[in-house]
């Protein structure tokens, strides 16, 4: 039985272990889940990738959390926050992101798991504002900001999406504990 951080009706929150890089390195390998970043990435990467996010976890206090189905306790992706520095106006900030296997796309779990990572930031980790940014193009990921109660701010060209003409146009959606 995993031990979650957090729960919301249908997911759990965990630390990464090393159990989770087969199932993390084809989710990222898969090009549907990554129609919206530059390329998929190989399991090198998402090894380096798992390793941040438990130093993160460390450092901050919180990462992009891997996150089970509740009653299976499969690996559905992760959802999560990160805290990020930028070449914006914005930033430093505290990102709000998720990607989810295409099997579980759909199903409103990103939805339910955003919503639930919003009110840990705000309530346990006493953040004063987290922000979500996607593409202009990624319209799923938009809706899931707007669905969870996310403000519309800005369009940005994203300083790290500068090779990337369909993707470097970016929307950025904020939230503010209240």
């Amino acid at each position: 039985m995993e031990q979650y951080l957090f729960q919301s009706s249908r997911i759990g929150f965990r630390l990464w272990s090393d159990n989770d890089l087969t199932p993390l390195a084809q989710l990222n390998a898969d090009p549907a889940v990554m129609k919206y970043f530059p390329s998929t990435v190989n399991e090198s990467d998402t090894a380096k990738w798992i390793n941040k996010q438990n130093g993160d976890y460390k450092k901050y206090g919180y990462c992009y959390y891997a996150v089970d189905l509740l009653d299976t306790h499969e690996l559905i992706g992760f959802i999560g926050l990160s805290y990020k520095e930028l070449d914006t106006d914005f930033s430093p900030c505290t990102d709000i992101g998720w990607r989810l296997a295409t099997k579980f796309q759909g199903k409103g779990l990103a939805t339910e798991g955003a919503e639930r990572c919003l009110e840990f930031g705000f309530e346990s980790l006493k953040l004063k504002e987290i922000v979500a940014i996607a593409p202009e193009v990624n319209l799923p990921s938009i809706n899931v900001m707007q669905k969870i109660g996310m403000k519309f701010e800005c369009h940005f060209e994203h300083p790290q999406l500068s090779d990337y003409p369909d993707l470097k146009k970016c929307v950025l959606y904020k939230s503010r504990y209240q």
